[in-house]
């Protein structure tokens, strides 16, 4: 039914004119498909060549963040070493206990549910601050994430992350911290707050031009590419970071085209009944608004 309703949508863009398919048209389309799922999105799409292209869905409305804070954690981390607090080519030690922020008891991960699992076989050796940035990004390492956080604060990520402008985000602890997370406290964020974070990469507008590109070429290297990436043509450029827990599906970031225009989009969900629903309506949504850039 999904994959239907996707192909009537994107068969009604391409029979209009140039005229007729304008901002309006785009956010049709877009809550057809929102409409389809059984669960709540958010969806904030920019231009940045064109800044008065945007489209805004729920784009304040709060949903927990999953692993989209992990790269807010990545921006503090590039914004801490210009500081000279540490070098990225610098060395830390792997471990794996942690501090509950409700009662400072000790918690560890779990092997099994982290996409970054070739980092246990490094507990107690020194790795670079630079790699483990990377398996935080490219393979959403929670291990990775946890010392990062532990490394620069995440009241130091959200603080920064005011300075961008964005308002609602909150990173107030490390991943799989269970006594947090029954008493409510967990990162959140907002589609608006993420998109001004990719703009702001996107534009080379935080810490340095340099550090942005870096900070680029990683979220390029992400390899869960089942949402935005999932259904444009292989020569598009897409620099994200995903997201997921139960019931949650995310993505968000910068999008490179082949002519070297970019935009930003991101796509938020929750109390989905289905995964797979999710995943496939974000992919949609991608391929709806990239098909409108391009015609």
């Amino acid at each position: 039914m999904f994959l239907y309703i996707f192909l009537m949508i994107t068969g009604s863009i391409f029979n209009q004119d140039t005229e007729s398919r304008n901002h309006d048209n785009l956010e049709q389309h877009v809550n057809q498909i929102i409409e389809s799922v059984d669960g709540t999105f958010a969806v904030a799409f920019r231009d940045i060549s064109n800044p008065g292209n945007d489209l805004l869905i729920h784009e304040r409305e709060s949903f927990h963040a999953a692993s989209t804070m992990k790269t807010p954690v990545m921006v503090e981390i590039f914004r801490q070493a210009a500081t000279d607090a540490f070098s990225l080519s610098g060395s830390i030690t792997v471990k794996n206990e942690f501090k509950s922020i409700v009662d400072g008891s000790s918690y560890q991960m779990n092997i099994d549910r982290d996409g970054g699992d070739r980092l246990y076989e490094f507990l107690g050796k020194q790795v670079p601050i630079r790699d483990l940035v990377d398996d935080m990004i490219t393979v959403s390492g929670n291990l990775a994430t946890n010392i990062l956080i532990d490394l620069v604060g995440a009241e130091n990520v959200t603080a920064t992350m005011r300075t961008l402008g964005a308002e609602d985000i909150q990173v107030l602890r490390g991943v799989e911290d269970m006594k947090a997370f029954e008493q409510g406290l967990n990162n959140t964020t907002t589609a608006y707050d993420l998109l001004l974070i990719y703009e702001a990469i996107a534009r080379r507008n935080i810490v340095s031009a340099e550090a942005c590109e870096e900070m680029i070429s990683i979220l390029s290297r992400q390899e869960y590419r089942n949402k935005i990436p999932a259904q444009l043509p292989d020569d598009v450029r897409v620099a994200h970071k995903t997201g997921s827990i139960t019931g949650v599906q995310h993505d968000a970031g910068i999008v490179i085209l082949p002519d070297s225009r970019a935009y930003i989009l991101v796509v938020l969900s929750k109390n989905l009944s289905s995964a797979e629903d999710g995943i496939e309506t974000i992919a949609g949504i991608s391929r709806i608004i990239y098909d409108w850039m391009m015609r």
